[in-house]
């Protein structure tokens, strides 16, 4: 199957990008990597009638630092964490989640902000961007707005993206020298998506300390909580955490994301 027909347009602004997309007669959507809309498009998933392409916007792939962040433009590769070269306050968490993303041609086109906004719960950054308690930062036709990464995923292939926004950087908080993390998600096989991920960051020096079950068939499950981020609560607590939601009756599901939990956090505790 092949796409329906649509339109292209490639902007070199971001107000540009944004005006096409907040038109009212036609269902414009936006493109980057293309890694999950390419094949979408090519199964009639998604129909628009409009592709925007806005990776000839420059701050949309800039990387910097900016007053204790680091700000990533939404077109930024898994590639370009993956091979270092730019400043990483998050010593190393960044590099070492893109490096486990699918495969090397993948990572090469595949965007941050694109994954954020494709929103499938087994995705590495929907996860780990919450953990590390990023910042969202979108935009539409006259202003911006913030949203914590935590609360950016409302579901499954759900954001809080209103009609006409645009995911335009992350910002990610530096980790103090006494950071410590953990990050572990259980596949098949090298490359696929997750089918269960756990991550946990603690750094007192901020007073943050958080695990993150993640690949959990709806938003990342988000616990702040210093006790838990230090030892394993046991797989009666992940147990409860996922009543009443599509997993609470799944004892292999339960399991195994318990498990990825209980390896983050020897991780993260390891000397």
């Amino acid at each position: 199957m092949k796409p329906v027909d649509f339109d292209y347009e490639r902007p070199a602004t971001l107000d540009a990008a944004l005006k096409l997309l907040g038109r009212e007669d036609l269902n414009a959507k936006p493109l980057a990597g293309s890694q999950s809309l390419g094949p979408m498009l090519n199964l009639r998933l998604v129909q628009p009638e409009l592709l925007v392409d806005i990776t000839a916007i420059p701050e949309l792939a800039s990387i910097r630092e900016e007053k204790g962040f680091l700000v990533l433009g939404a077109c930024v590769t898994h590639a370009a964490l993956e091979d270092g070269g730019t400043p990483d306050p998050t010593r190393g968490v960044l590099a070492r989640v893109a490096a486990g993303i699918a495969y090397r041609a993948v990572r090469n086109r595949g965007t941050v902000g694109g994954s954020l906004a494709h929103a499938d719960p087994a995705a590495d950054w929907v996860s780990v961007l919450a953990a590390l308690g990023a910042d969202v930062v979108v935009a539409r036709t006259g202003g911006r707005r913030t949203v914590p990464a935590k609360d950016f995923i409302r579901g499954t292939f759900e954001t809080a993206l209103g009609p006409g926004e645009l995911v335009v950087e992350i910002r990610i908080p530096a980790l103090s020298a006494n950071a410590r993390w953990g990050y572990a998600k259980i596949c098949r096989k090298a490359g696929e998506f997750s089918h269960a991920t756990g991550v946990v960051l603690i750094d007192p020096a901020r007073k943050f300390a958080r695990a993150v079950i993640g690949a959990v068939s709806g938003p990342p499950i988000v616990v702040d909580d210093a006790k838990i981020a230090e030892r394993d609560p046991g797989e009666a607590w992940v147990s409860a955490l996922f009543a009443g939601t599509p997993l609470g009756d799944d004892a292999y599901q339960i399991r195994i994301h318990h498990v990825a939990l209980k390896r983050a956090i020897a991780e993260a505790r390891a000397p």
